[in-house]
């Protein structure tokens, strides 16, 4: 299958994708949000992008990829931007009025950050309009103290452990913030705000509270608050005369992350009943209408962000971000296009789609014997089936393998989502077909096809086309949240009106994530 490359402006974003993908698809693996209310079906027009040199304009939905193409993407067609930028100019003089009344407006910036289990991503934000200005991630260097939050509060229990768990993410905040200002030639002094979102976990890590009550029954929080602090207290290297705000957290295991998501999405002013899941090590998940929100939380697992997965890893360069079937073999979308050397959550997804539909594996995970899959399966697709350490496995690519135990971490991910969110329907007495719009977020949720991860069974049974993408929500969130009082005191009260539910409580919890363990 022919690849071609796509070049986002003005973004300056390359990506090589297979022949007849929409630039949608393309635009989600650039990480670039578009706005399609309907789901990507054509119907509402909002996604519209132009064809360079001549300008022609597009449904990027609609459009599917033939040949090498640049496109520029108008700020009214992108999810995010557009409101943040429009509500940031509307209420400029609520761009964080300590800041202003203080300093000059030419030289006002600040941070953005959501501390993710996994990964840590930073925004360098203009206070003055609103727009960002550069985007850095990094792993989260707390990860070889453990790779999920159980982990890392079983070590931080005590202070001195804590406090090194607190050091090592605020090195990398300092470290991601240097490389902003090296990017855009700004100085740290010129950085007067922070505002910081996570997990629970996460957020009491950052500011130092105990840990040990998120560890037990019936998993506390210390604090839920919303603070404020002085730049020296936390050795965050920004003015010192500065601010950094932490966002409030919903309960012991939905944090700050989870309020700047349904934040961004404004689910607080949902007609219609809409499920919003942040797919992470920490799966969070809302609920809800207007009316009523509900939330839990479900310890996913590092599996969707390439841990604890053979030749797993990062959606960086030589990753493998989607597997597809073409006539008598499969095909890969590798991000830079060269030789593939890992796979990522969302290729994950879709190897694991591809195998149930070849018969590979069996809705309960297992491998199938090749030899029953003779008469179904074209000889170069038999040849990729091995063994490999005395168990079968699924050669991708030359360097890239997928293993029966990468299969049992994919099944043991997915359950646990999936699970969270039938257990919150059936708390409300939700069907599938109640719920009118999904939207996935998180750090690759944008990644993700749509018809894979309802294949896996990793989402409710709804037309494809009910489902968005919202990328990093809790990072956007984070934005508006830094930008504007207006959404700050927003973000308090949403936080306070979301009802958690604590679903490892149910009585009928090991049964469900038992069925949802089945592809």
């Amino acid at each position: 299958m022919e690849h071609f490359n796509i070049t986002f402006e003005p973004d300056g974003r390359q990506v090589s994708i297979h022949t007849g993908a929409t630039l949608l698809e393309a635009a989600g693996q650039a990480g670039i949000i578009l706005n399609t209310v309907c789901g990507g079906s054509g119907l509402c027009g909002k996604c519209t992008v132009n064809l360079e040199p001549d300008g022609k304009q597009v449904l990027a939905c609609q459009y599917h990829i033939q040949s090498n193409l640049t496109v520029t993407i108008p700020a009214g067609s992108r999810f995010f931007e557009q409101k943040i930028l429009a509500h940031g100019i509307e209420i400029q003089a609520e761009l964080h009025p300590t800041v202003r009344e203080k300093y000059t407006a030419e030289k006002v910036f600040g941070l953005a950050v959501d501390v993710g289990t996994t990964t840590v991503v930073a925004k360098l934000i203009n206070m003055t309009d609103g727009q960002c200005l550069a985007t850095e991630a990094a792993l989260n260097p707390q990860i070889r103290y453990g790779d999920d939050c159980i982990s890392r509060i079983s070590y931080a229990q005590t202070d001195e452990k804590l406090a090194r768990l607190q050091r090592v993410i605020i090195d990398c905040i300092n470290e991601l913030a240097a490389k902003l200002c090296s990017q855009t030639s700004i100085e740290a002094k010129h950085i007067y705000e922070v505002c910081v979102v996570g997990n629970t976990t996460m957020n009491h890590i950052f500011l130092k509270l105990p840990v040990a009550g998120l560890g037990q029954s019936p998993y506390r929080a210390f604090s839920l608050d919303a603070k404020d602090l002085p730049p020296d207290e936390l050795s965050v290297q920004i003015n010192p005369a500065g601010n950094i705000h932490t966002v409030e957290n919903i309960a012991g295991f939905v944090g700050s992350d989870t309020t700047a998501v349904a934040l961004a999405v404004d689910i607080n002013s949902a007609e219609e009943m809409t499920l919003v899941v942040d797919i992470g090590t920490n799966g969070e998940i809302v609920l809800g209408t207007k009316d009523k929100l509900y939330a839990a939380s479900c310890a996913a697992g590092p599996a969707f962000e390439g841990a604890r997965i053979s030749c797993g890893g990062r959606a960086v360069e030589g990753a493998i971000e989607a597997v597809l079937v073409n006539d008598n073999d499969i095909d890969l979308d590798v991000i830079g296009g060269g030789p593939p050397h890992s796979i990522c959550g969302s290729g994950l997804i879709d190897a694991v789609a591809v195998l149930l539909d070849l018969g590979v594996i069996d809705s309960s995970g297992r491998f199938a014997n090749p030899g029953t899959l003779t008469d179904s399966l074209s000889p170069d697709i038999l040849s990729r089936i091995i063994e490999q350490d005395g168990q079968p496995a699924f050669v991708l690519a030359d360097k890239v393998v997928l293993t029966q135990k990468d299969i049992r971490e994919t099944q043991l991910a997915k359950a646990a989502i999936r699970a969270g969110i039938k257990l919150l329907q059936k708390r409300i007495r939700l069907e599938d077909c109640d719920i009118k719009r999904v939207l996935l977020a998180g750090a690759f949720g944008n990644y993700i096809r749509r018809e894979s991860a309802l294949r896996i069974g990793l989402l409710p049974a709804v037309p494809a086309e009910r489902i968005r993408f919202v990328g990093n929500a809790a990072s956007s969130g984070a934005q508006m949240i830094l930008l504007s009082r207006h959404w700050r005191d927003r973000a308090g009260r949403l936080a306070r009106r979301i009802e958690y539910i604590e679903i490892a409580h149910e009585p009928d919890f090991q049964n469900v994530f038992a069925d949802c363990m089945l592809f």
